[in-house]
């Protein structure tokens, strides 16, 4: 093909596209790239399997409305801690712990049923805060970002409340601070992005291995201080990292935009419905009998 075909094409396609009208604007397609576009890009390919679905985000993402949820959740959790730093006049990698705060879940306090969700905003340790704080931002922002706060509030939400409701279910003797439960829901909501789209994902193994990776050390950590640690008050659970996962994997897949809808996909969001609802039914019902 001539050079005059070769560009009259690429107008074509791209006129497809709304980019070119006419060989006057064909300049437009040579523009220099911001630092903007370019994050947006590489969020979308992060988290988009479709080439088509990648471009047309990229394109047209405005920040309008911000992504605020994720942001306003991470402040507040650390506003929490620095007050309660402040006040009990310490800070150490597993404490301040604050055992008579009004949020903290407690198993003595159960009717007080508010401590099942902001408990989140508790941390024990700095070390604990900067790990929860750290992934929902890298992790639950850019999600976001692609699925809008709407969505990404609910499978965090949901995660929290899974997080006391299995603590209180197989872990009836330990108080729960911190946004774990949110937090692991944002990882196996990231992990059902991926396997919603596994086979167009680039670099789908490695993902879910990051994923794993990052999870089980945290999880083993936990483990560790609650059974084989010198306990220095009352014992934390670690159960909330599992319950929130689940919640997470389950939320994800019902919530998250499925960028290549199919008929067992559709099964499976009833699946995960089903799940999620069949455990909180139970949780709840078996705080109510058995408090």
């Amino acid at each position: 093909m001539s050079g005059k075909r070769t560009r009259s094409f690429k107008i074509a396609v791209h006129h497809r596209d709304r980019e070119v009208w006419s060989e006057n604007d064909f300049h437009l397609l040579a523009r220099e790239l911001g630092l903007f576009y370019r994050m947006v890009r590489a969020i979308a390919h992060e988290f988009l399997s479709d080439e088509r679905d990648r471009k047309y985000y990229a394109d047209h993402y405005t920040c309008c409305p911000p992504p605020l949820f994720i942001l306003i959740i991470t402040l507040i959790e650390l506003g929490f801690f620095t007050y309660y730093t402040v006040t009990m006049g310490e800070i150490t990698t597993t404490g301040p712990v604050p055992i008579d705060s009004l949020f903290i879940y407690r198993p003595d306090k159960r009717v007080e049923v508010w401590r099942f969700v902001f408990y989140m905003v508790l941390h024990a340790g700095w070390i604990h805060l900067l790990f929860n704080l750290l992934v929902q931002v890298m992790v639950g922002l850019p999600l976001e970002m692609v699925h809008g706060s709407l969505r990404i509030g609910t499978v965090y939400m949901a995660g929290v409340l899974a997080g006391s409701l299995g603590t209180s279910v197989f872990d009836t003797d330990v108080y729960l601070v911190g946004a774990s439960g949110g937090v692991y829901a944002l990882l196996a909501a990231h992990l059902a992005n991926v396997l919603l789209n596994y086979n167009q994902m680039e670099f789908g193994l490695v993902r879910l291995f990051g994923i794993f990776v990052i999870a089980s050390a945290d999880v083993g950590f936990a483990i560790y201080d609650r059974y084989a640690a010198e306990q220095q008050g009352p014992p934390v659970s670690y159960v909330a990292h599992l319950t929130g996962a689940l919640a997470g994997l389950t939320i994800g897949l019902l919530v998250l935009k499925n960028f290549e809808q199919k008929l067992h996909e559709q099964l499976l969001w009833w699946i995960a419905l089903g799940v999620y609802a069949a455990c909180t039914l139970f949780a709840v019902l078996f705080n109510v009998f058995n408090y």
